[in-house]
């Protein structure tokens, strides 16, 4: 067996029984964290994440210290821009891989916009960046 796997709890998230919670990276969103962290060890997070209604990004480029970042939207709509990959907006479906360090931000969602999220580590660093 990969050592990979040996560290890691069985896990259950219900959505009836977990709840969303302002404490985040981002303030115009909630985050309703799956469990995923806890029975890895921290080697991965998943959490969903939806967007406050009625608040706004600010637009702030910015970049991860991590390993992977997958986004998969449920719900509604948001736009994120990359450096060098330009505005994309993700609809119901839609999908993106986020290569280690890019640089990126939040450009504007619906007020209805759900998403997952998974990373590995759970926990990482941000950096605000500007741009080249």
């Amino acid at each position: 067996m990969s050592t990979l796997w040996k560290n890691q709890a069985f896990t259950i998230s219900h959505a009836d029984a977990s709840a969303f919670r302002g404490e985040g990276l981002r303030a115009f969103f909630e985050y309703r964290q799956l469990g995923i962290a806890e029975a890895t060890q921290g080697k991965f997070g998943a959490h969903v994440i939806r967007a406050v209604p009625g608040m706004e990004s600010p637009g702030a480029w910015h970049s991860h210290a991590l390993d992977f970042q997958m986004v998969y939207v449920t719900r509604g709509w948001v736009v994120f821009e990359y450096e060098g990959q330009g505005e994309h907006i993700l609809r119901e479906g839609s999908c993106v891989l986020q290569p280690p360090g890019i640089v990126h931000r939040e450009v504007r969602h619906s007020d209805d916009m759900e998403l997952i999220e998974i990373t590995s580590p759970a926990e990482f660093d941000t950096r605000e960046e500007s741009p080249s």
